[in-house]
């Protein structure tokens, strides 16, 4: 009937697809240097309010932040990253396999804290891998979005040990739409060394764009190297000013948001209890595993997030910008009568 499994089902944005087609037959240069992208990355260091900033653009954020987080770290480093953080589950030891190994710690909600991060440092003794960068997600793998304040605190830890902070943005517009974010694009881009803003995820057809606060000026080897230099880079570029140039991306991004926390009421209001409180558009109730089956057999899909006991399992819903008013309501009038 609906999949609320991600919020890449769709295609993109109607604006996404009119632009691609209004430029359809435009002949430019290649591999990102085409005046399209040109004008989207100073879009970026606008927004960003950092002239300095070098942006790139990759297609996808499995690619960009092996890509980043390879370029950034020695052959000896490695990352710090919640366990739940997606380099450490969600990307096939990709990380790993670039040669920096991810020390992993548990946390109760999906974001890391100085302590946590110094609890997965170990010894800075050469005979461990050295711990030289903190890996963050926005809005986090669970959905809770990380303040000014927290973020503040990882950055002054990283100063202290003389590391680099990196966020993975892949649900940034979601965590910027956030009721409970206080965070600003320029915030984010003063207190990271890198970080993406996140489009797949967000209504473009594919597309990250990296930030680089110190730019490097062998950065566009390491994209080729890794292939993620796309031949036809202005599809990228071309996409991000759609999205950044007149507020749309964060229009879509409350969207997505308020779809969900329609959902998170309508199920809050059957006293179903939520694996975590996610002020963001990925909810996670816990259900009996009769009602998941029978939400299953209805036609909605949706991921398998862990079982909490022999009769309970958590499932994860995601909404998108496209989400229809009708798919919510239907999920809450069908939900009575699975549970």
């Amino acid at each position: 009937m609906y999949s609320f499994r991600n919020d890449y089902s769709e295609g993109a944005h109607p604006k996404i697809i009119q632009a691609l087609t209004d430029t359809n037959f435009q002949q430019t240069c290649g591999y990102g240097l085409d005046p399209l992208c040109q004008q989207a990355a100073n879009t970026i260091r606008r927004l960003c309010q950092a002239p300095a900033a070098d942006v790139h653009f990759l297609a996808g954020g499995t690619q960009t932040n092996l890509t980043a987080i390879a370029s950034l770290l020695r052959p000896y480093e490695a990352v710090i990253a919640a366990s739940t953080g997606h380099v450490n589950v969600h990307e096939t030891g990709a990380i790993e396999a670039t040669g920096h190994k991810v020390c992993a710690v548990p946390t109760p909600d999906g974001k890391l804290t100085p302590e946590l991060a110094e609890s997965a440092a170990g010894d800075r003794q050469e005979h461990m891998v050295y711990p030289r960068m903190v890996y963050v997600s926005d809005t986090t793998e669970v959905g809770t979005v990380y303040t000014k304040a927290e973020l503040t605190a990882l950055r002054q830890y990283c100063d202290r040990h003389g590391m680099l902070l990196y966020l993975d943005g892949a649900r940034l517009g979601s965590a910027l739409a956030s009721p409970e974010n206080d965070l600003t694009l320029p915030e984010i881009a003063a207190l990271t060394d890198a970080f993406y803003i996140g489009g797949t995820k967000n209504g473009a057809l594919f597309g990250e764009a990296l930030v680089l606060a110190s730019p490097d000026p062998h950065f566009r080897w390491h994209l080729k190297q890794r292939g993620a230099m796309l031949a036809k880079g202005r599809l990228l570029g071309l996409q991000f000013q759609a999205l950044l140039e007149d507020g749309l991306y964060l229009e879509l991004a409350r969207h997505a948001n308020e779809a969900a926390f329609r959902l998170r009421d309508g199920l809050a209001a059957r006293k179903i209890p939520f694996l975590v409180d996610s002020p963001s558009n990925q909810q996670f109730p816990i259900l009996p595993n009769t009602a998941v089956q029978r939400l299953q057999d209805l036609g909605y899909a949706f991921e398998i997030q862990q079982a909490m006991d022999p009769d309970h399992t958590c499932i994860r819903l995601v909404t998108s910008w496209a989400t229809p008013d009708s798919a919510v309501e239907d999920f809450l009038r069908d939900l009575p009568a699975c549970l």
